[in-house]
């Protein structure tokens, strides 16, 4: 679930200006462009994302019903619900379905819950092989990497480098052209999915009203994951409901365009029970896994707004600071703006008090989230949350402090403005290219403009006359 052996800064600083960083930059730039042009070309975007707001905002605020409502559903149609207060209880539900099923081979569909809840781990320890059948989970798995974004688990890894690993691993010719690869990865992968005891899935929205479970992918095996072994296993966080399928229908709309910046996504799967006598194919068993794993904390926070996510990783795709460093410099399953809040509120702020500063607050995650989540506002909250708690950056705090006296006393605001003048007159040509203490993480990267060797008020002064 998390690498927190090292800090944030730590792992960020191991992370950029490299190949990877600039690999992940090059990926979300595409991704951001893409989803602008979706949008332009869908005039009822906005009122798609009102609506989307409208139902997942509800859909939370009356969470307890819908999920009874749609744990009778699934076993009405045949399946069975099992709700899990950690991820220790869903690994060991998971474990126990393997165990009776005497499972040797388990095939995933991609599932961020699921590394969420390292389950691999768990069902490996039993003995049991587990394959990764997403393209990118599936060369995360070989490399022994971990994703590093939520819908390209692999943006930080360049084809070349996914030739090598093919290579090494799989013990064919190299080659770094995409649907060659792509051939390789599904000649390997489809005698897999023909042999499996048991297919686990994650849930990208659970439909209260008639217990499916709606499962959205751009490859095929998603489809196959769910069909062609006689056990299902879907793995949802709890707070994936919607009411009825006129909302997934809304939730569909607006995922696609922000995510990958189609229209919708190639492979849309809606999972009702498992197989009934008269269907020539799906599982003969279906359970559905819903964790809480912190989730009815966060429900009682400032920050509750942020279970409105759908995954999309629109978020990710525009922060300046993602762009920069690449996910993994979050040491968490959930990277980026979304990362930020999400982690220190479901796994506790230790170890992440620094999460909530990797952002700049310009507001570009607000505005492309397709539920107008309010991402600025949570990381500002959990801010004063990592202060309250006596964490954060050490030199901030009395830093902050002498702004706000300065700020608030005219006499000590214009001798601060003064020395400000000073500091700009002494730059040289206009920039500090070197600062001291903590202002050196700054100018480790980059420049840092001077103040104005004259300040507004006295040029206003001059300019006046008077």
């Amino acid at each position: 679930m998390s690498d927190q052996a090292a800090t944030f800064l730590e792992r960020a600083n191991q992370d950029v200006n490299t190949p990877k960083a600039a690999a992940v930059a090059a990926g979300a730039r595409l991704l951001t462009t893409k989803r602008a042009a979706a949008v332009a070309a869908y005039p009822a975007m906005d009122i798609m994302r009102d609506r989307a707001r409208a139902i997942r905002l509800h859909a939370l605020t009356n969470l307890d019903r819908y999920l009874d409502q749609f744990a009778d559903a699934v076993e009405t149609v045949g399946g069975r619900v099992f709700f899990a207060a950690t991820a220790t209880e869903a690994n060991d539900y998971i474990r126990r379905v393997a165990a009776d099923t005497d499972a040797g081979l388990i095939v995933k569909s991609k599932s961020m819950v699921t590394e969420e809840i390292e389950v691999n781990n768990a069902l490996e320890r039993d003995g049991r092989t587990v394959v990764e059948t997403d393209l990118g989970e599936f060369i995360v798995q070989l490399a022994d990497d971990r994703p590093s974004h939520i819908v390209a688990p692999v943006l930080h890894t360049t084809r070349q480098e996914v030739g090598d690993l093919f290579a090494a691993e799989l013990g064919v010719d190299y080659t770094d052209v995409p649907t060659e690869l792509n051939q390789i990865a599904r000649s390997y992968l489809r005698e897999r999915f023909l042999r499996a005891d048991i297919g686990i899935s994650g849930v990208n929205f659970a439909v209260a009203s008639t217990g499916s479970v709606a499962i959205v992918t751009n490859e095929g095996n998603g489809r196959l994951s769910t069909t062609a072994p006689r056990v299902h296993i879907a793995v949802m966080g709890m707070e994936r409901i919607v009411p009825t399928p006129e909302d997934l229908e809304v939730m569909l709309e607006v995922l696609g365009r922000s995510a990958t910046g189609q229209s919708l996504t190639t492979y849309t799967n809606i999972v009702t029970g498992p197989r009934r006598p008269d269907d020539p194919d799906g599982p003969d068993e279906l359970h559905v896994v819903i964790l809480d794993n912190g989730r009815t904390d966060v429900l009682g926070s400032e920050v509750a707004e942020v279970l409105a996510c759908i995954r999309c990783g629109a978020c990710l795709n525009v922060c300046p600071v993602y762009r920069s460093v690449g996910g993994h410099a979050w040491g968490d399953v959930y990277s980026g703006p979304l990362g930020s809040v999400l982690s220190p509120a479901l796994f506790g702020l230790e170890g992440r008090e620094e999460l909530p500063y990797a952002c700049t607050l310009c507001g570009a995650c607000l505005e492309v989230c397709p539920p107008r989540i309010d991402l600025p506002r949570m990381l500002v909250e959990t801010r004063n949350q990592v202060v309250e708690e006596g964490g954060g950056f050490g030199w901030l705090n009395p830093a902050m402090s002498a702004y706000r006296l300065a700020a608030t006393k005219p006499a000590a605001w214009k001798s601060a403005i003064g020395a400000a003048s000073a500091g700009g007159r002494v730059s040289g040509n206009g920039w500090f290219s070197r600062l001291p203490g903590p202002g050196g993480a700054w100018t480790s990267g980059r420049e840092l403009p001077a103040p104005a060797r004259v300040s507004f008020r006295k040029w206003w002064r001059q300019r006046d006359g008077s």
